[in-house]
Order: C-alpha cells, then sequence, then structure tokens
C-alpha cells in the first residue's frame, strides 16, 4: 500500500462514529450486521449511519452483502489488515518482525463464498423484557458465528426489567444494546430472514403471529414469567438465576445440533424436544 492509497482510508476513518461503526463491525467477525442493527447499538439515526457504512465501504474497510431481504455490513479483513502492514512495516527500520509486530497482525481469514450464513434466531414473549432478552443474550453470546439472536415481543413493555439487565451484565453479558420491542418490526422489509422463531410463553402461543417468512422453523419453550416472582428480593433472585440456567441449557443444546443432517421436520423435532426439558421446579411451584 502507498501513502496516496492510504490517505483516503484514513481520511474516511477520521470522524469518531466511524470509528465506533469500524470496532464493532470487526467485533462481530465475517458475519456482520444489518444496517438497523448497528444503529440501535450505537444510538445512531439510520440515516446518519448510512452515510458513514458508504464512506467506510468506499474506503474498502468493510462490505456489504445481501442476506434475503437486508443487506450486511462486514469488516473487510484484508484491506485492514493492509492498513496495518502500511503503518507497521517501517519500524525496526524496516524489520517489524524483529519487534514482533508481524506475527501480531491479524491473520486474513478464506472468504468463501458458499459458506453457509448464521442461522437468524428470534425469540419471543409477550412484554420482551424478560425471557426473550435473556435469549437473545445468551445466543449472540455462546452461539460463536453460526447464529444471530434477536427478540422482540407482542405487547413490548417500554424497557426490559432491570434485574434481568443486572443479571445479565452479572454473568458477563454485554446488555447496552438490549431493548424491548414489537414483533412487528421483524416482518418490515428490511428485516432479517428469520431461521428460527421461538415461542418462551403460551400466551404468545394462543395469539396470532405475524408472517415471519415461509423459511422459519417454529417452536414453544414455556417458561416461567419473572414478572410473576412475587417474593422476597433473595428469593426473586434466585428464581431469576434458575431462569437464566433453563435457558442457558436449552439454548446450548439447540446450538449444537447437527442441523447440516437434519431436513426441517426433524429440527422442528428437536426444538420441541428441547421445549418438553426440565423447567426450574421452584418457579413453577
Amino acid at each position: 500500500m502507498e501513502s496516496s492509497d492510504a490517505a483516503p482510508i484514513f481520511s474516511a476513518l477520521g470522524q469518531a462514529s466511524r470509528l465506533e461503526v469500524l470496532r464493532l463491525l470487526i467485533g462481530c467477525g465475517p458475519n456482520g450486521l444489518p444496517a438497523r442493527e448497528i444503529s440501535g447499538r450505537l444510538g445512531i439515526p439510520p440515516s446518519t449511519t448510512s452515510f458513514h457504512l458508504a464512506a467506510l465501504e468506499r474506503a474498502g474497510l468493510i462490505r456489504a452483502t445481501r442476506q434475503g431481504r437486508q443487506i450486511i455490513y462486514a469488516v473487510g479483513m484484508a484491506a485492514l489488515r493492509e492498513l496495518l502492514v502500511f503503518l507497521t512495516e517501517a519500524c525496526c527500520e524496516g524489520h517489524p518482525e524483529l519487534c514482533g509486530l508481524a506475527s501480531a497482525l491479524p491473520p486474513v481469514p478464506e472468504e468463501d463464498e458458499t459458506m453457509t450464513p448464521a442461522f437468524n434466531v428470534l425469540f419471543l414473549c409477550t412484554r420482551n423484557s424478560a425471557r426473550s432478552i435473556m435469549a437473545e443474550a445468551i445466543l449472540n453470546r455462546f452461539g460463536g458465528e453460526r447464529f444471530r439472536a434477536y427478540s422482540a415481543g407482542s405487547n413490548p413493555a417500554t424497557a426490559p426489567m432491570p434485574e434481568v439487565l443486572a443479571k445479565l451484565r452479572a454473568v458477563g453479558h454485554d446488555a447496552s444494546g438490549l431493548h424491548s420491542k414489537s414483533w412487528h418490526r421483524f416482518t418490515e422489509r428490511d428485516a432479517p430472514q428469520l431461521d428460527f422463531v421461538i415461542g418462551l410463553c403460551d400466551l404468545v402461543d394462543r395469539q396470532t403471529c405475524p408472517d415471519f417468512g415461509d423459511k422459519a422453523v417454529t417452536a414453544s419453550w414455556s417458561l416461567p414469567d419473572p414478572a410473576k416472582f412475587t417474593r422476597e428480593p433473595a428469593e426473586r433472585a434466585a428464581l431469576l438465576n434458575e431462569l437464566y440456567a433453563g435457558l442457558y441449557r436449552r439454548i446450548t443444546i439447540f446450538s449444537n445440533l447437527p442441523f447440516a443432517k437434519l431436513d426441517r421436520m426433524a429440527v422442528r423435532k428437536r426444538l420441541d424436544e428441547i421445549g418438553q426439558g426440565p423447567l426450574p421446579v421452584r418457579a413453577l411451584s
């Protein structure tokens, strides 16, 4: 890379919000994120987000690919590595390997055009304030690059339950981007194409769900509602711990299913079996 090539890249990065967008996408790896989610996580208006994404794409720092009805933005790791090489190649009189900088540069992943995109999973409950929020956080953290989790509700609350967010933070989750939202958001034109829709309460099952597309496999994992935990604070905390453990157990089983070896009906059967697994005993008493 020549200085004349590097200068436009530095110009594109010379804005705080663009740096935050790039850092976010680096953390998401090759699966990337849709523009709406980037906007939501960073608190940047959608129109401004689109402007910054366009600037980063022109500089070659990110790439855009279409998945179903939406465009996914991911970091261009090859371009980023080339920029880092440009910055470090003069180190140690042109021998950056002497101080270990060369080996510290990130490897360039092989881009496989046939690589299966991540599964989009939507968790539903009435208020989208506790169970579905927990499930979204758990799968996004432990599902690796194979899953992208979302959550929504039929009658969403104004915000997730504070004690749920506190629990998630206490066990190491980043809760900054979690918020309550309507399930109708996932029927809009730029919504992600869903592969799985999992209801976490009986009430959702008794309502008429929106059309999430023919591709989505649906299932019901009925779990107790933390809003109905009316006991002492210490016991409420214990019940919340049990609920988190129950969700974690089910999501771990789900994320380890051999999807490549199962047809649609077999996957649905496995999901139903997971939903019939043991529940937190005290929460049901």
